[in-house]
C-alpha cells in the first residue's frame, strides 16, 4: 500500500510538473496597435515560419479560404470607419481572410472573426472583398508578417509578406471633413485653438491666408514659442511675404539658442538659406 501511495504520489508530481511547463510557441501570436486617422487600427495574428517548405500552394493551397496566418483568426479594429476598395467598413472589429493564388490574392474582410477553417468560413459574411496582385520578392521573408505601411494622415497600407510573396491592401479614412468640423466648433470658444488650427490649413492646401491670420494670434498670444514663430514664418513664405518670414525665422532661431533647442535652430537656418 505505502509503495502504491508513493507511486502515485510521483505520478501526480509528474503531472502538475507537466501541467507548468511553458515552451515557446511554434507561430507566436503578434499584436500590432497604429494610430492612424483620429484614431487606431489594431492587428492580431500569428506568425509561422517557412522552415524550409513550400508555402503557396502547398502549406498553403491556392484557391482556398486561409485564415492569414496559423492557431488563431487573424483580426482587425478599426477605431474609424474606413474605405478598403469602393465599401465604407464601419469602425469594429473583423477578420481578415484570404484566398491566395499564384498571381492574385482575394483579401476579405468579414464579420467573422473567429474562421480558422474554410469550412467554419460564410461567404455572406463578407463586408468587402479585393483582389490584389502578388509581388514576387527577392529576398525570403522566412517569418509570416502582417504590417502597417505608406502610414499617413489619412491612408495606409496592409502588407502581407511571407516566403517570397507580398501583397498590398491600401486602407482609406476620412479625417479632413471631421477635423474642419472640429476646427469649427473649436474656434468658437473661449480658448480657440489657433496654432493647431492654423498649422492644419497650411499642411493640408486650406486658405493661407486664414492660417497666417491664426498663426499672428498663436504669436501674439504665446511670443516665446519659437515653434509658433516658426511655423509662422513658414506661412509667410508660401504667402510670399519674404522679409516678414525672414524676421520670423531669425526670432524664432534667438528663441531656439535661448531654449538650447539644437534642432529648431537647423530648421529655421535651412529656412533662412531658401529665403535668400
Amino acid at each position: 500500500m505505502k509503495r502504491f501511495f508513493l507511486a502515485a504520489m510521483a505520478a501526480g508530481l509528474f503531472l502538475v510538473s507537466e501541467a507548468q511547463l511553458k515552451t515557446p510557441a511554434a507561430s507566436p501570436t503578434q499584436t500590432v496597435k497604429q494610430d492612424f486617422g483620429l484614431s487606431t487600427v489594431e492587428l492580431t495574428y500569428s506568425r509561422p515560419g517557412v522552415k524550409g517548405r513550400k508555402i503557396f500552394g502547398d502549406i498553403v493551397p491556392y484557391g482556398n479560404v486561409w485564415r492569414t496566418g496559423a492557431n488563431s483568426a487573424t483580426t482587425l479594429t478599426f477605431g474609424d470607419d474606413v474605405t478598403i476598395g469602393d465599401k465604407k467598413i464601419p469602425a469594429g472589429k473583423y477578420g481578415l481572410l484570404t484566398i491566395p493564388d499564384k498571381n492574385n490574392w482575394i483579401v476579405i474582410i468579414s464579420k467573422q472573426t473567429d474562421v480558422t477553417s474554410p469550412a467554419a468560413y460564410k461567404p455572406d459574411q463578407d463586408i468587402v472583398r479585393v483582389t490584389t496582385p502578388v509581388k514576387r520578392m527577392k529576398d525570403n521573408a522566412e517569418t509570416f508578417t502582417i504590417q502597417f505601411t505608406n502610414i499617413r494622415p489619412n491612408s495606409l497600407d496592409l502588407q502581407i509578406l511571407w516566403a517570397k510573396s507580398a501583397v498590398v491592401v491600401p486602407i482609406n479614412t476620412d479625417v479632413d471633413s471631421k477635423v474642419m468640423a472640429a476646427i469649427n466648433t473649436a474656434m468658437k470658444t473661449d480658448k480657440p485653438p489657433y496654432y493647431a488650427a492654423a498649422l492644419y490649413y497650411m499642411e493640408n492646401g486650406k486658405d493661407l491666408n486664414q492660417a497666417l491670420d491664426w498663426f499672428n494670434k498663436a504669436v501674439e498670444a504665446n511670443p516665446q514659442a519659437f515653434w509658433i514663430q516658426h511655423q509662422w514664418a513658414n506661412c509667410l513664405a508660401k504667402l510670399g511675404k519674404k522679409s516678414e518670414a525672414k524676421a520670423a525665422a531669425q526670432r524664432s532661431k534667438e528663441l531656439a539658442i535661448a531654449a538650447k533647442n539644437d534642432d529648431y535652430v537647423k530648421l529655421n537656418d535651412k529656412l533662412l538659406a531658401q529665403l535668400k
